[in-house]
């Protein structure tokens, strides 16, 4: 429990936020992670040239190590950009040195892929700096490769030497790329994914009733032209609305004119068959759309439909209250253009309004 705290505690120290004003958070948590990596990568090196009674090696690395944990100390007095351009400035100096004092074979160079990974990442904008410092690291790698084919280096090591901090000098590179691109591009891709979320957001919004939650005219006409377009099944559209909305309002107010319609919309979506095409048209007024039924099948839908509508007994506050919708069904004819075939739709609608109401005709 205690190692749990410990390490908790170590973690909110290293990403404590000392940086101005307008200055990244994630840098300096990048800085201090980078410092405490290249300590220990420092150590273990220290530990191979002991290993090896390589006591100048050793000490060279030992020394490596303090000024790597000045670094990450003086993070937390510094200014977070000052911290960068130190941490960099001293991490080409660390790779000159260690090229020259042990040549190309032991991989150091690979390290200049980190600083360069970690300037495109370090500020927002500033695309002429970028490059110009990667045009810089670019040509700072071709020239230490240009000394160690010319000079030798001063320390000379084995094979199996060169080998071994090549690995360990591989391992350092990759968690420190990795972990550079991690802390920056975490809160990116979760951006990322609240705007996709947002944007299905927007997109429901605009294409959904907010009241009944069915979708609105503006969808419903998307569909039906995409549906027509090419249609592979029989369909059935139907134009309905509710009988005496108005008195519905004028009597009982418009909040229980606003639970009806939710409750009749609830009923459509529990008493239609799954694939149904909801829609509230208009104030009362709805479009049922039955994509792979005749107007047989979809005449028998609507009927127990608008038996269960007239079931629904609604509260009035003083009294209960009841409703009835009439419906228009027309089965598509392959032929006719969406204009045509809604207008069809609602003239049957009227016509049931005008035989009396609460009916289907078809």
């Amino acid at each position: 429990m205690k190692g749990i705290n410990f390490l908790h505690n170590l973690y909110q120290n290293i990403c404590k936020d000392t940086g101005g004003q307008n200055e990244s958070s994630k840098l300096i948590v990048v800085v201090r992670f980078l410092t405490l990596t290249m300590t220990l990568y420092s150590l273990i090196n220290s530990f191979l040239f002991l290993s090896l009674s390589h006591i100048g090696g050793m000490i060279l690395c030992q020394v490596s190590m303090v000024l790597f944990i000045a670094i990450f100390a003086l993070s937390y007095y510094s200014p977070t950009f000052i911290s960068f351009c130190i941490l960099n400035i001293y991490i080409l100096v660390w790779i000159i040195f260690n090229i020259i004092m042990f040549g190309w074979n032991i991989g150091v160079q690979h390290f200049i892929i980190t600083l360069l990974v970690l300037c495109f990442f370090a500020k927002y904008r500033h695309e002429t700096a970028k490059i110009i410092y990667s045009l810089a690291l670019c040509a700072l790698r071709i020239c230490l490769y240009y000394y160690c084919l010319k000079n030798s280096p001063v320390i000379l090591l084995v094979s199996g030497v060169n080998n071994a901090f090549q690995i360990v000098n591989t391992l350092a590179i990759f968690w420190t790329t990795a972990l550079i691109a991690y802390i920056f591009s975490t809160d990116t891709q979760t951006l990322e994914g609240k705007l996709i979320e947002y944007n299905e957001q927007l997109k429901q919004q605009a294409n959904i009733d907010p009241l009944t939650g069915l979708h609105n005219r503006r969808s419903t006409m998307e569909y039906l032209d995409h549906l027509l377009h090419a249609p592979s099944h029989q369909i059935s559209i139907c134009m309905c609305d509710i009988d005496f909305f108005k008195h519905v309002n004028d009597t009982y107010g418009h909040d229980v004119g606003d639970t009806v319609l939710k409750k009749i919309s609830e009923t459509f979506q529990t008493e239609l068959p799954d694939n149904t095409f909801l829609s509230r048209w208009g104030g009362e007024e709805f479009l049922i759309i039955f994509p792979e039924s005749n107007g047989d099948k979809a005449h028998i839908a609507l009927e127990t439909l608008r038996h269960k509508i007239k079931a629904i007994a609604f509260d009035g506050g003083s009294e209960s209250f009841s409703v009835s919708m009439t419906f228009g069904l027309v089965e598509y004819d392959f032929r006719s253009d969406l204009t045509t075939i809604l207008k069809e739709a609602d003239k049957k609608l009227y016509f049931g309004k005008e035989s009396g109401r609460d009916r289907i005709i078809f």
